[in-house]
């Protein structure tokens, strides 16, 4: 796999973050993961519709012996897009090259990457929603006719050439499809969205690269992970390795329930998945707003994160498990965090009465 970059690749606006339920990955996930990812989609677990499709599109492209139609994958981080790319280029038997939107900066960067791919050749750009414009414009014959035009010179010397390419198959990964501009969504013959995972699809994943880093884990040590790895196996994966050092120190080097509990305890992730981060955020909520309404600036700066990090990293777990609701006048916790936090919601048994305000002034008494 070619991977063509120009410096780390990094999110606008965020710092590097050691948390361990962070669906980013850290610097020792790019180390690990290579090994971790499975190479066919006969070894891919979960994401079973988008599996059916591939394997339909992917055997229709062999027998057409022809380059699969441009794919958008597009998802929460941490699911798998990355893996998925790769595993799309592995079945064709086809050569890959990975880049990213931001380091695309210019219509020559796209040039350069288009007419070095070989026949029916895979390119893949993470984050395509960042994609310039002017590099957009000229991406868009690439997709649809297979050509590039180049500008040549500029002013009154000015020249078109016009490239033929070899039939490619561009993969495009997001986790901000709304940002996606509306022609370029429409060049892309297949659209799959990756969802959370199972934890039953989650604990097979945690006892195959069990074996891959060859130690032994308990099924019932492989659940408990798996109920806490926030629906992502790239979570799943990077607390298999901490129990596993935790094993390795104070056990006898088996990942069994008990250690996988004492370990995960230790690393302060409950058995929601929820970390500190996540139960400070509840907590301004329920303790400081009496639950909300509140602004999403207003609570950024009480658990001072930025907006932005809390909108795109911290918010969409906890609005998935039911923890936070968002309304049109802000962020509310609902019953299921002041239960998780051990207390009572409001109008539950045992709550204090709320009087309404009458909708008519009462008249007085003659």
């Amino acid at each position: 796999m070619k991977d063509i970059r120009k410096g780390p690749l990094k999110v606008v606006g965020r710092e590097p973050s050691a948390r361990m339920t962070d669906p980013e990955p850290l610097a020792e996930d790019l180390k690990e993961e290579s090994r971790l990812r499975p190479l066919s989609l006969r070894e891919f677990v979960g994401q079973n519709a988008i599996r059916e499709q591939l394997l339909i599109f992917l055997e229709a492209a062999r027998r057409r012996d022809e380059a699969m139609d441009h794919v958008l994958l597009h998802g929460p981080p941490g699911l798998g897009k990355t893996t998925l790319a790769a595993i799309i280029a592995h079945e064709l038997g086809a050569e890959i090259t990975q880049t990213s939107g931001p380091v695309i900066e210019r219509p020559g960067d796209l040039a350069g990457l288009l007419t070095n791919l070989g026949p029916r050749g895979i390119l893949f750009v993470d984050e395509i929603h960042r994609l310039s414009p002017v590099v957009e414009e000229y991406l868009y014959p690439a997709l649809e006719d297979f050509t590039l035009d180049i500008l040549i010179d500029r002013g009154p010397s000015a020249r078109s050439l016009k490239l033929n390419l070899e039939h490619f198959t561009l993969v495009g990964a997001t986790t901000r499809s709304g940002l996606l501009s509306s022609p370029l969504r429409a060049r892309f013959g297949l659209t799959l969205r990756l969802d959370y995972y199972a934890a039953d699809d989650l604990a097979r994943i945690v006892q195959r690269s069990s074996g891959i880093l060859g130690v032994a884990t308990s099924d019932e040590a492989a659940v408990e992970i798996a109920r806490r790895a926030r629906g992502t196996p790239r979570v799943a994966n990077r607390l298999l390795r901490r129990v596993r050092d935790f094993a390795l120190i104070k056990a006898d080097g088996r990942i069994t329930l008990p250690v996988t509990r004492e370990a995960l305890t230790l690393l302060e992730v409950d058995e929601r998945g929820l970390d500190d981060m996540d139960r400070r955020l509840l907590e301004a909520l329920i303790h400081k707003y009496q639950g909300g309404p509140v602004g999403l600036n207003t609570l950024a700066v009480v658990v001072g994160e930025e907006p932005a990090t809390l909108e795109d990293v911290y918010e969409p777990f906890l609005i998935q498990e039911g923890f936070i609701k968002r309304t049109s006048r802000g962020r509310e916790a609902t019953a299921l965090a002041y239960t998780h936090l051990g207390l009572k919601p409001p109008g539950g048994p045992g709550a204090p009465l709320v009087r309404e305000t009458p909708t008519q002034p009462e008249l007085p008494l003659p």
